[in-house]
């Protein structure tokens, strides 16, 4: 049978043993191990935001409702602001069109649709915006023609 200085010692053992390891549960859990915390309004899409899969692929239309294009792509800022969006224009069955960088706040939004302040004819006459960089021969890579 143990005397009280055994059962005391063992207790003391114990609890040497245990405790560090008590201790160390209670200590912060480094920023990225811990649980996101998340608004209830940062669970859903705001009424003055726009998902990026339903912009690409999107008609836009010049403002006598005449079909100029489609967004192509979204160009991000390393900042996540949008610095451009790339509209697909003139091309047919993916021929013969070029790619043409607007800036998000001229496009505008009603009812799903997309509408530009511009026509087909001037955003045909534009600058090609190149989707890829180009190489160290002024060659661009043959995926960024529009429609490919």
């Amino acid at each position: 049978m143990m005397t009280k200085t055994g059962i005391a010692a063992s207790v003391a053992v114990l609890m040497a043993l245990t405790g560090p390891a008590a201790l160390a549960q209670t200590k912060p859990l480094p920023e990225a191990s811990r649980p996101m915390t998340a608004t209830p309004a940062a669970l859903t899409v705001q009424p003055d935001q726009m998902r990026a899969s339903k912009l690409i692929g999107s008609s836009v239309y010049d403002v006598q409702n005449q079909d100029i294009g489609s967004v192509k792509d979204l160009v991000l800022t390393k900042g996540g602001e949008v610095s451009a969006v790339v509209i697909d224009v003139g091309s047919f069955l993916g021929m013969g069109g070029k790619y043409v960088a607007v800036s998000m706040n001229d496009l505008k939004t009603s009812n799903d649709r997309l509408t530009l302040g511009r026509t087909k004819d001037q955003l045909k006459s534009a600058p090609a915006f190149q989707l890829e960089p180009q190489n160290a021969n002024g060659n661009s890579n043959p995926t960024n023609q529009a429609g490919h």
